[in-house]
């Protein structure tokens, strides 16, 4: 069983990561939300020297992710510490937490794509970590038996105990907003090149070489970005279930994503939720109504999500029970901060034998992110976007030693290095699509992360 330690009254996560892990070099924050009133956020960092692993174009993650997940491997297999897969851990995040980067589906689909400048994958391998329970409204230290065993053990709880002993009651911090304009976004293709690149998706679809292309756009903004203070800024003005923020050294991930790639429970039940159809929040309640309605309503956004449900479906039905494929949800509009999305689910059982990283790799990268046919899409996307994305559009999360994986899409998001942030913003092309507005789409899907990042001007 896995240790379980209550501590004495709920802490705000924002304070609790701050104190703790705030000046650390590689941690992690999975985040349910500024006022979430469900579900589960967990922060921690690697115990271990060797709890950091980075992955380049021509590193195989699943075998490394399979091997060190077995209850049968050695510590040195794995490049981590020695677990056992065989606990009850109810969905929890211990095991490796990080991301995959959208280039690593090269090597599920063997499409050709363009080498990033990020590491391919990064995952760090968290024994013990913070667990907040936003339902209950208490706080939890969890930790694998292997590291309750060891000699440090008791000395991290301890520390852990007066490390955030202090922030309850304290008062809330003051983000310190970034000056408009104090920063210029650059922009891979300006709006009439864009354009241009959507037309040629059309004349690919008119072709039949596609169904849908979801094209995508890089944004770079110059300068030096607290990760922490950024994060903060991003989950106060884009709250929702799926935010994160993971550091590794200089090279962090900010996300405020809405979109839940794949969730594998422990018992192997599979679900995605794939995103596909966006409106902009309206300036008014009035506004703010016709604009979902008329997202409800459209025969193109319901067309682009239809598309994507099915390859979602395809995909999953590789490595699915037979007969257990169904969508239980199709066509659902979920409202955030910034727009309404239209939102369906898929789900379906493992079949014997397959694990949740077989799962992984039969659906990365996700179809919402890429256009139907998968592959085709693919190629026709790495020629028309001209370089790569990075760990834009790819997934961040948790790969847990119980058998339990929680992967989000990596959109809504900002990628921090020493001296630059950037941004991936785009949207599904189809031949009903209008270039103007998917130009603008991308320009709202990207305002808000500007916005943090102290731009406020548009392209």
């Amino acid at each position: 069983m896995p240790r379980i330690i209550a501590l004495d009254a709920w802490r705000d996560p924002e304070r609790v990561f701050a104190a703790l892990l705030g000046d650390e070099g590689h941690a992690f924050w999975l985040d349910a939300g500024t006022d979430a009133e469900h579900g589960r956020s967990w922060m921690g960092a690697p115990s271990t020297a060797d709890g950091v692993a980075l992955f380049g174009p021509h590193d195989d993650v699943f075998a490394f992710l399979r091997s060190g997940l077995s209850a049968t491997a050695h510590p040195t297999d794995a490049g981590g510490p020695a677990i056992d897969d065989t606990l009850p851990l109810d969905g929890r995040p211990l095991g490796w937490v990080g991301w995959l980067g959208y280039e690593v589906g090269a090597q599920t689909t063997g499409v050709p794509l363009p080498e990033s400048r990020h590491p391919d994958a990064a995952f760090q391998f968290i024994d013990r970590a913070i667990e907040f329970d936003h339902g209950t409204r208490s706080v939890r230290i969890i930790a694998l038996e292997s590291a309750a065993e060891r000699k440090d053990f008791a000395a991290w709880v301890d520390r852990v105990r007066r490390a955030i002993a202090p922030v309850e009651g304290a008062p809330a911090q003051t983000l310190r907003a970034p000056a408009p304009g104090r920063s210029i976004a650059s922009w891979r293709h300006g709006p009439a090149a864009y354009e241009r690149l959507i037309e040629r998706c059309q004349q690919a679809i008119r072709r039949g070489d596609a169904y849908q292309l979801c094209l995508t756009n890089t944004i770079t903004v110059d300068g030096h970005f607290d990760p922490l203070e950024t994060y903060s800024r991003l989950r106060a003005a884009s709250p929702t279930h799926h935010g994160g923020l993971l550091r590794f050294g200089e090279l962090a991930l900010l996300s405020s994503s809405p979109e839940q790639f794949l969730h594998v429970s422990e018992t192997g039940r599979v679900v995605t939720k794939p995103i596909k159809g966006t409106r902009p929040r309206g300036r008014s309640v009035v506004e703010d109504i016709d604009l979902r309605a008329e997202l409800e309503a459209s025969d193109k956004e319901q067309a682009e999500n239809l598309m994507i449900v099915d390859l979602m479906r395809n995909d999953l039905g590789r490595i699915a029970a037979l007969g257990s494929v169904r969508v239980t949800s199709l066509l659902a509009v979920e409202s955030y901060a910034q727009v309404h999305q239209l939102v369906s689910t898929v789900e379906a059982d493992l079949a014997d034998g397959l694990t949740g990283i077989d799962a992984v790799e039969a659906c990365f990268p996700a179809g919402s992110m890429t256009g139907a046919p998968k592959i085709s899409a693919m190629g026709i996307l790495a020629e028309l976007e001209q370089g790569p994305r990075g760990i834009y559009s790819g997934v961040f999360g948790y790969v847990g030693v119980d058998g339990s994986i929680d992967l989000a899409m990596v959109i809504r998001s900002i990628v921090l290095t020493s001296d630059a942030a950037t941004i991936g913003s785009g949207g599904g092309i189809t031949a009903l699509s209008v270039p103007a507005e998917e130009v603008e789409e991308t320009r709202v899907k990207a305002r808000a992360l500007l916005a943090v990042l102290g731009v406020h001007s548009s392209r």
